[in-house]
């Protein structure tokens, strides 16, 4: 019995060097995945990380999607405002119940 009684502690030991081991090696790969998580994110965002440092990508923006989102940005700005008071001299924005007479008659004489 005095064989086996010096063997129990060393299994002990042994068992819970491999329960550590095992939590061990699981953290490892679960830090892994999450660090390749994270580097595929902000990949899709245009940062690389590199033995260098990180590197910021800028998207391809061509110069007529810019023209077309600013003349939409006008187009949109011009429709919402409105002059409820503004009467124009020249007759603009008037209907034909509005227009003086004179700018009446110049309109008929051009038909």
């Amino acid at each position: 019995m005095g064989a086996l009684g010096n063997i129990v502690p060393l299994v002990i030991l042994l068992g819970f060097t491999a329960f550590g081991a095992y939590i061990g090696i699981q953290l490892y790969v679960w830090v892994n995945e999450l660090a390749d998580r994270g580097i595929k994110k902000m990949e899709k965002k245009n940062v690389v990380f590199s033995k260098d440092g990180m590197k910021v990508g800028v998207k391809e923006v061509r110069d007529e999607d810019i023209a077309d989102k600013t003349q939409s940005l006008f187009v949109k700005a011009w429709s919402y405002t409105s002059f409820p008071a503004y009467k124009s001299r020249l007759g603009w924005k008037t209907t034909a119940d509005d227009a003086p007479a004179q700018y009446l008659h110049r309109r008929d004489k051009r038909r």
